[in-house]
């Protein structure tokens, strides 16, 4: 199994705080805004006397307004197209064990969410990339380039919009080109669509609104972002697919169902008000300037404006991300402080694309994410493995 970029520096980090370091945590995505009252409320209030499984496809009245809430998005989903997962992860790892046998291949589009090659590695199948670049801001890779490496072991392709770690969302006509490269070689559309609601200039597409593509769509939902709630580990698994949810069910029964009290919590999010989400962007969207605007101020660094989700990639002027990140938590200190970032190496199937770039994720305040690129600036003019570009 793949180490995770994210957590792997977690060891030196813990030693950095017993010294006395305050460490700013750009390296995973984990939201400071307020989970809603409404989930802890309906969890405090419940008057439960056995805490009983659930259905294995999840509540029976949650996915009813689950598949509600999707007609905001386009599409006429069902409570039964809908398994109820333990986090968006469970869901991940059904559809690459249903739809997958061992030796089969998933093209990705990469950087991508470093997981996927866990998952990947655990159902014995192939992560086939293609990679987007920094200069162009991780637009989609030309269609030619996925047709170069489809073959009779290609069984799906993966996208994730808006991005986790770039942050780029897929345009309406990138979705097209992708639906009839789907249908033309009959395959797996999954679509990632854990920060859906984060989307600051451009709606993102969901790939369940894509017509005549139903019975290749896979989506993957969950809450923990979308909700400051990735402690409840509460997704789904959605499709039309109506065997692909018969095979997916096998799963979800052997691990008998998802977590109770998160199911109460998240049908009470349910009923919060479409504007909900109107606060919490204009706040991601407002870090993200600020982080942005920082990182391409700072000599040597290049940073494209994320379209959605709270992560961006920058490129610094640096030897090794890996060994960078580790110094910054070992050997470097500013202003009794230091910051902790995700070493990109572990978002490419070939870590020497990541080897000069870090991804960040802004979920702290402003006030925070200034005095974070404050460390970064002098870390960068300190940093004994500092190159010229």
């Amino acid at each position: 199994m793949p180490a995770s970029p994210i957590r792997k520096l977690v060891p030196y980090a813990e030693v950095a705080k017993k010294k006395g370091t305050k460490v700013f945590h750009l390296n995973i995505g984990q939201p400071d805004i307020e989970t809603p009252a409404a989930i802890m409320d309906a969890i405090k209030n419940n008057h439960i006397k056995v805490l009983e499984y659930s259905h294995s496809a999840g509540n029976e009245s949650y996915r009813i307004k689950l598949a509600e809430s999707y007609k905001k998005i386009g599409a006429n989903i069902t409570k039964d197209d809908i398994i109820t997962t333990t986090g968006g992860s469970e869901a991940i790892q059904f559809a690459f064990l249903a739809c997958m046998n061992p030796g089969d291949e998933v093209i990705v589009p990469e950087p991508f969410y470093a997981n996927y090659n866990g998952f990947a590695t655990a159902a014995g199948i192939e992560v086939v990339p293609i990679t987007s670049y920094i200069e162009t801001g991780f637009a989609l890779p030309a269609i030619s380039e996925f047709e170069k490496v489809i073959t009779d072991k290609t069984k799906a392709i993966c996208i994730c919009s808006p991005n986790n770690p770039t942050g780029y969302i897929y345009t309406p006509e990138e979705m097209e080109l992708l639906k009839a490269l789907v249908l033309k070689y009959d395959l797996y559309l999954f679509s990632d669509e854990a920060y859906r609601e984060f989307a600051y200039e451009a709606p993102a597409m969901s790939a369940l609104a894509l017509t005549g593509l139903e019975n290749n769509v896979v989506m993957f939902d969950t809450i923990s972002k979308r909700y400051s709630a990735c402690g409840a580990r509460l997704g789904a698994l959605v499709t039309k697919n109506k065997e692909l949810i018969s095979i997916a069910m096998k799963f979800a029964q052997a691990r008998l169902s998802p977590p109770g009290l998160a199911q109460i919590g998240a049908e009470a999010a349910l009923d919060l008000p479409d504007n909900y989400f109107d606060d919490t962007k204009a706040e991601y969207k407002s870090r993200r300037d600020t982080i942005i605007s920082r990182l391409n101020q700072m000599e040597g660094v290049i940073s494209p404006n994320p379209g959605g989700a709270f992560y961006a990639i920058a490129q610094l002027p640096i030897d090794d991300s890996d060994q960078f990140c580790q110094w910054l938590l070992e050997s470097f200190c500013y202003n009794n402080a230091t910051l902790m970032l995700a070493p990109a190496t572990g978002f490419y199937s070939n870590p020497e694309l990541g080897k000069k770039q870090v991804r960040l994720a802004y979920v702290l305040n402003n006030n925070d994410i200034n005095k974070a690129m404050d460390c970064l600036e002098q870390a960068l003019q300190e940093y004994p493995g500092r190159t010229a570009n």
